[in-house]
């Protein structure tokens, strides 16, 4: 058996508009495709992690401007079409494409909140996508609200857009803030 031939940005998005259909019964979003163009299902997200996305979406708002969404479907070069919980991008990078279709490329900041989702489930390929994409910036915030900043280079002290985020405590796992060696640690530019 040969190996899979990874779809390219025509291809991912043709699969896109078949599962379309399908998929808006379900809910907007609540699926992805990999790198072959099978659909990923996203389980519904709970009370808790909406309340975290709305916070970094409105924080990140304040801060670069209203030129960011929360979940919109993006097309990656080697990682199919994800959502990543909030992206911001310049205006003219917003003109670019029909803000009704996935968007074609990575924009330049990525946020991934890690609330009700297994850690080690994809986000070292799926931060890495989104670097390889073209995006600047990728900040994951961490099941117990530590918030970090990956770039092509790595973890980063700070934002390069000068961001900073904090969330209030009552929104996080309290095992996981409790022992938060409990927590996988991953890089996202390790060897693939």
């Amino acid at each position: 058996m040969g190996t899979p031939t990874l779809l390219d940005r025509d291809e991912l998005l043709a699969a896109w508009h078949r599962l379309t259909p399908k998929a808006e019964l379900a809910g907007w979003h609540r699926y992805e495709l990999d790198e072959l163009g099978e659909a990923v299902l996203n389980p519904f997200p709970s009370a808790r992690r909406q309340i975290v996305l709305t916070d970094a979406y409105c924080q990140l708002t304040e801060q670069m401007g209203h030129l960011a969404v929360m979940s919109a479907a993006v097309v990656t070069p080697s990682f199919g079409i994800r959502v990543p919980d909030v992206v911001w991008m310049p205006a003219e990078k917003w003109d670019q494409f029909d803000r009704d279709e996935p968007v074609p490329f990575v924009p330049d900041l990525c946020i991934e909140v890690l609330i009700d989702r297994d850690p080690r489930q994809d986000l070292s390929r799926r931060v890495r996508a989104y670097l390889e994409g073209g995006s600047a910036e990728v900040i994951v915030v961490g099941q117990c609200g530590q918030v970090e900043f990956w770039g092509v280079r790595g973890l980063r002290q700070a934002s390069v857009f000068g961001i900073t985020l904090s969330f209030d405590q009552m929104y996080f796992d309290p095992v996981a803030t409790r022992n938060p060696s409990s927590q996988s640690e991953f890089n996202p530019l390790a060897a693939k």
